[in-house]
Formats: C-alpha cells, structure tokens, sequence
C-alpha cells in the first residue's frame, strides 16, 4: 500500500516525485563524511541517485576520498538499474568499518557516471553532512540514502514500507 506523501515545504523536494526507475545525476552539494577525527570523504562533485520513496545517495569521486582508507570487502549485490555492486570496507588507523561503502565498476549505461564512486551508509559515520547540515541515515540495514531537512517524505525503509 503507497503510504500518503508530505507535502513539501518551501525549498523542499518530495521523495514521492523522483522517478522509478531510478536515476543519476550531478549534485552541486558540499557532501562530507567525518570518522575518527578524519574527513574520509569531501567533495562539491557528488553524484546523487534518485529514486521514488528513498532520500539520494550520494557517490564521491575517488579522488574526493581520503587515500588509503578503502578496502575491497567480500561480496557484492545486484541494482536491477545500476548492475553489479562491489562492497567497501573503510580502514582509519586499527579500525575497519566493514561493508560501509559500496560502487559499481561497469554500471549499465544509463549510470554511466557512476563508474569508480563510492557511497557510503551514513549511519556507521561520526558526521555525514550535505551542505552544512547533518544527516539521518534512511532506516532499513539495506538501504544508503541520506536524509536531511530538504527532504518531505516518508521514507522508504521505515517498518510496513516493504512493499512500496
């Protein structure tokens, strides 16, 4: 059952008017993950997927990400829009955050410009922020999306949104 969209406040967009199937596109936002005292990950180059019901998730360039604090995890997933996923582990120091981040190598055509980014799951950071402001990660252990005051909801990954 499609639960009834907010209306969006001014400056607001809704979840409920992205698009389905999904898509990619070029986000101008200051996007910035914080951990352990280090910024993992800064960039005004993020790219940012939409899709109806989710918050975006944001994908960093590579060259916006801290060297030397990804690693290759185990195992992988499959986007009916976007292909195949590779996981990431984030390493700080004697920490590894496992799974934390995820991208597609050889995305299908219309995600082309997600080839070589990575998100990131909000929620296993100290800070992850868009434009100053401090993100709620999206509910649900599967779901990345990023949520923030811009946003009218609800919000896919909430419990009973299974089947939306």
């Amino acid at each position: 059952m499609r639960p009834s969209p907010e209306t969006p406040a001014p400056g607001q967009e809704s979840v409920w008017a992205y698009p389905r199937p999904a898509r990619a596109e070029l986000s101008p936002a200051h996007v910035v993950i914080v951990h352990a005292g280090l910024v993992l990950a800064e960039t005004r180059a993020a790219v940012r997927t939409l899709e109806t019901s989710h918050p975006p998730s944001y994908y960093f360039p590579p060259s916006d990400i801290a060297p030397g604090c990804l690693r290759r995890a185990v195992g992988g997933s499959f986007c009916e829009w976007k292909g195949q996923a590779v996981y990431w582990d984030v390493v700080i120091g004697d920490r590894v955050l496992p799974r934390v981040g995820w991208s597609y190598p050889d995305p299908t055509a219309p995600f082309a410009i997600l080839r070589d980014h990575v998100a990131f799951y909000a929620a296993p950071f100290d800070r992850c922020s868009v434009d100053g402001e401090t993100v709620v990660p999206q509910a649900g252990g599967f779901y990345g999306g990023w949520i923030t005051s811009r946003l009218a909801g609800p919000f896919k990954g909430v419990p009973g949104s299974q089947g939306w």
